[in-house]
């Protein structure tokens, strides 16, 4: 299967399936003597393991992760980091029903057409599972980029209730289970997630990563353009449907004066005095927030029956039962910031390649 490798200068390799007996990720193009431990990629991993709220799959894996290359003594060597996460709560029973149908709104059709076999204990490769192994990578793109570059997620919209923006609150979100940045709008997505939940079905969510600290410069002009590639990595995140940077849709509506971030020069610096573009410029970060969005589907796995058909062509009805999320958007946050970091890192490389001195 091609397509399992994401970067130029930083790549990464996953690897594994939902129910395999582990999952797990090849980074390589890492710089030698950076500081890096199990510690220090765990961190990210927790942010995104299953089984924290009531609003998350209930599938409990520690998601514990282990260095098996590529660290030695505590410091990067320069040579390809392999990562491993053993798989320790899989339930493939829970899929038997499925083996020869096809979920609404899942791969499993596509797959099978493609390959002639598929995976249906959880979708396999297909599975949101496989997006712990981008947090892994994530975690060491964070060691290239270093504290000055900060990368932060927040959820901004379930279902039909968006956020108050006016309200934004980056401590808020450490401290409600859906990285909620409006305080008060936490018991609005409480109450609707348990509505959807006890109807056996699911919802939808955007979510927003703000990087900061990021430096002008980074980019490659004409088809390795900055928003480009954070787009086309968000893009392969499971279940994502569409992508938008800085103003994104919302600037059809502006008018040219509106959408122009006009630039002044303050102690001796440029100054933006706004941020419609999102921190990109031509393909090339401007030094301001870099700001992307994401929307992420309704969890295609619900027990609520669809209509399908099955391997042999016959028409059938379908309901998958199992552990999933109501709303698997709460835990594309972390999965999110990790894709961020990646592409940040790989263009922060690159640039350095090319003589520049970030």
């Amino acid at each position: 299967m091609a397509g399992n490798s994401f970067g130029t200068l930083f790549r990464f390799t996953t690897w594994g399936e939902s129910h395999g007996p582990a999952i797990g990720v090849v980074v390589d193009g890492v710089p030698p003597r950076l500081p890096l431990a199990e510690p220090d990629i765990q961190r990210w991993l927790d942010k995104r393991k299953p089984g924290q709220s009531r609003f998350t799959t209930q599938r409990r894996e520690d998601d514990l992760v282990r260095i098996l290359s590529g660290v030695f003594d505590g410091v990067t060597t320069g040579t390809p980091i392999q990562l491993l996460i053993e798989n320790t709560d899989q339930r493939s029973k829970d899929y038997r029903n499925i083996a020869d149908r096809f979920r609404p709104g899942h791969a499993d059709y596509t797959y099978w057409k493609k390959y002639g076999v598929r995976d249906y204990r959880g979708g396999g490769r297909a599975s949101a599972r496989e997006t712990a192994s981008r947090v892994a990578a994530g975690a060491v793109a964070r060691a290239i980029l270093g504290p000055g570059i900060t990368i932060r997620g927040a959820l901004i919209q379930i279902g039909p209730h968006r956020i108050d923006r006016d309200r934004w609150d980056w401590q808020a979100v450490e401290e409600n289970p859906f990285w909620c940045p409006d305080a008060a709008m936490v018991p609005v997505w409480t109450d609707y997630l348990d509505g959807v939940r006890k109807a056996g079905s699911s919802a939808g969510a955007v979510i927003e990563v703000v990087a900061g600290g990021v430096p002008a410069g980074l980019g490659e002009p004409i088809y390795d353009k900055l928003d480009g590639d954070l787009a086309r990595a968000l893009m392969t995140i499971n279940a994502v449907k569409g992508v938008e940077i800085g103003a994104g849709f919302a600037a059809a509506a502006l008018r040219g004066e509106e959408n122009a971030d006009e630039m002044r020069i303050r102690n001796g610096r440029v100054a933006f005095l706004s941020n419609h573009a999102g921190g990109i410029l031509g393909g090339i970060s401007t030094g301001q927030d870099i700001v992307v969005r994401f929307a992420v589907k309704p969890t295609s796995s619900i027990p609520t029956p669809l209509r399908s058909v099955d391997t042999e062509g016959n028409e059938v009805e379908i309901a998958t039962h199992g552990r999933h999320d109501p709303c698997v958007g709460i835990r594309a946050v972390p999965v999110g910031e990790a894709m961020v970091a990646c592409v940040l890192a790989d263009h922060l490389l690159r640039h350095r390649a090319l003589g520049g001195d970030v």
